[in-house]
């Protein structure tokens, strides 16, 4: 029977250590605050929760009564990491929002699978909008910075004109 308990404890401390793995590289890779926090925050509760449970089941196996106070300390803190860390998490999330952080591809086209809509590129940039045309009040009348004035439209454009001109000459 304790060969078994210790087999199963191995067994959940290597799937903690690989939940803490996959956390850590998630962490890296991501590209905002809010899948980061999003990836800590798995690893954290299921991997130190995974520890924790392969630990109770090899602190059990080497009793032969089978609970013990070291299960119920480990109980005791696998209880509060399960309840402290998404609680954290959130109130970081909240934090990142309050001081206008805005995660990537919020309100955004959809970008991955089928009817996937071109240009992920510019996800999570600021949108390159024309700059509005200044305008200058002097003694009362109101001018445009541009070189004509708004009413006046171009009907040709500069190669057009451009090649009218070496057509005359």
């Amino acid at each position: 029977m304790a060969a078994a308990l210790e087999i199963i404890g191995g067994l959940l401390i290597l799937a903690g250590a690989f939940f803490f793995v996959v956390g850590a590289i998630g962490i890296y890779r991501m590209p905002d605050v809010f899948t980061r926090m999003h990836a800590a925050g798995i690893s954290d509760t299921v991997g130190a929760g995974l520890l924790l449970i392969g630990m109770m089941f090899l602190a059990s196996s080497g009793f032969e009564d089978g609970f013990y106070f070291v299960v119920a300390k480990l109980g005791i803190i696998l209880a509060t990491i399960v309840f402290t860390s998404p609680i954290a998490t959130h109130a970081l999330a909240q934090a990142a929002l309050h001081e206008g952080l805005e995660p990537e591809g919020v309100g955004k086209k959809v970008l991955i699978g089928p009817g996937a809509h071109p240009g992920p590129e510019t996800i999570g940039k600021p949108s390159q909008k024309p700059k509005p045309k200044t305008v200058k009040k002097s003694a009362g009348k109101t001018t445009r910075s541009s070189a004509r004035p708004k009413s006046v439209k171009r009907t040709t454009s500069r190669r057009a004109a451009a090649a009218k001109g070496r057509a005359r000459s």
